[in-house]
């Protein structure tokens, strides 16, 4: 991986049945991957918090699983099963499916799109039974309540997830910068909130006077 933090990859379906799904996993902790995680959505996947989701059996989850954590070279790799069953059945056929996928091997657990707070409690509530770790997904404007951290950890789970808020203030800041153009034909105003060139510079480690340095350190071929 090109950032020493650990970086979740999210692999969706596993793009077909488990041995699918073994080679996805083998070439993403090839590629430095820290953890990899797997849906029960059908291939024809749609959003977690959109209506029309279709999930597959458990049976064959399980078996999308097993060859996951087979087809990994470190134990370290960690295998996340995220389930959207509760978009379609109720909270007890989640708590049945996550039980389930943490038997057949799972590292983390993935409730996608629960609907209240008391179901994100209740869930927490079994992971902390179960000695089993927990993501949250915070995404904005779906189907469940946004949770803060705390609240989050004290229920029960070890992780969440923010999938798309930085997407999401990037795109209105675009939309409010695009406005004020318009309005003001200047971008004087905006000035304040836009990043410089010095940050960017020092974000990238980048120095203008020594490209060719910055080049070779990315393994750049300086003939490109």
């Amino acid at each position: 991986a090109s950032v020493e933090i650990p970086v979740i990859v999210d692999a969706d379906t596993g793009f077909g049945g488990p041995d699918s799904v073994a080679e996805c996993v083998t070439r993403l902790e090839a590629a430095g991957a820290a953890a990899i995680q797997i849906e029960d959505q059908s291939d024809d996947k749609r959003c977690g918090h959109l209506p029309g989701k279709r999930v597959i059996a458990a049976e064959e989850m399980l078996e999308k699983i097993t060859a996951a954590c087979a087809a990994r070279k470190s134990s370290e790799t960690v295998i996340i099963a995220r389930t959207d069953i509760r978009s379609v059945s109720t909270l007890e056929d989640c708590l049945d499916r996550l039980s389930a996928y943490q038997q057949a091997g799972a590292d983390w657990l993935f409730p996608e799109a629960l609907t209240s707070r008391e179901e994100f409690l209740a869930v927490g509530r079994w992971l902390v039974d179960s000695k089993t770790i927990g993501i949250a997904n915070m995404t904005e404007f779906g189907r469940g309540p946004l949770l803060t951290v705390d609240e989050l950890g004290t229920a029960g789970f070890a992780a969440v997830l923010y999938p798309v808020t930085l997407l999401r203030l990037a795109m209105k800041a675009i939309e409010v910068g695009l406005e004020l153009l318009t309005d003001e034909g200047s971008q004087l105003s905006l000035l304040d909130l836009m990043q410089t060139r010095e940050e960017l510079y020092d974000l990238l480690d980048y120095d203008p006077a020594q490209p060719e340095a910055w080049r070779q350190r990315l393994g750049i071929d300086p003939e490109e």
